[in-house]
């Protein structure tokens, strides 16, 4: 009778011991799950002061911004590659910073202008190239673009303004100093260049 209630009160104990590790292993795993949780979403909030007033801000994720992001790197390839002014060494700085955000497609390009003599009469003549984007079309399936841009070329005598039509695709890349959109054109090709008027 004795070794029976002394049998009854371990196996008591022991399963008072094995519920309350249990209990507390659960409160724990919450407790961390939760704590995680809480973290995450904290990051995805900033906080942008505006003198004394915060006002929040959430960081959105790459999939929503993609199709700006490439509009931007698109836009700013056209300009370091068409805004040039008679200064061989700021061209070759601007062309050279468009080269680390497209493929050998646009290498091939400037070295067709820069055999045409373009880069050579800009400088003679004093030119002034700039381009101004009217829009660019993007896909976000097949990622083509087409860039829709009017180029004006001022010289001394006269000034020409020219429709230009570019098309390629974007690809993704790390990320560096060179290339902030972590982008990359490629298979980039001039469909149209045309004068529209003096």
């Amino acid at each position: 009778m004795l070794i029976k209630s002394l049998e009854q009160k371990t196996r008591l104990a022991m399963m008072t011991v094995m519920a309350t590790i249990i209990g507390c292993a659960a409160i724990c795993g919450f407790t961390v799950w939760r704590c995680v949780s809480l973290v995450t979403e904290e990051r995805k909030q900033i906080y942008i002061l505006d003198g004394d007033i915060p006002f929040l801000a959430e960081r959105a994720g790459l999939e929503a911004n993609f199709i700006m992001e490439a509009k931007a790197h698109i836009q700013l390839f056209h300009q370091y590659f068409f805004n040039l002014p008679p200064d061989n060494d700021y061209i070759k700085w601007t062309v050279g910073k468009a080269m680390y955000m497209a493929d050998g497609t646009a290498l091939k390009q400037k070295q067709a202008l820069d055999e045409n003599g373009f880069y050579s009469d800009i400088i003679s003549s004093s030119a002034v190239c700039t381009i101004i984007c009217d829009s660019i079309q993007f896909d976000e399936h097949t990622r083509k673009f087409s860039y829709y841009g009017t180029q004006i070329i001022k010289r001394r005598t006269r000034d020409l303004k020219r429709t230009m039509l570019t098309t390629g695709y974007v690809e993704n890349v790390p990320r560096t100093q060179n290339n902030p959109h972590g982008l990359m054109i490629t298979n980039w090709r001039t469909l149209e260049n045309k004068d529209l008027d003096y």
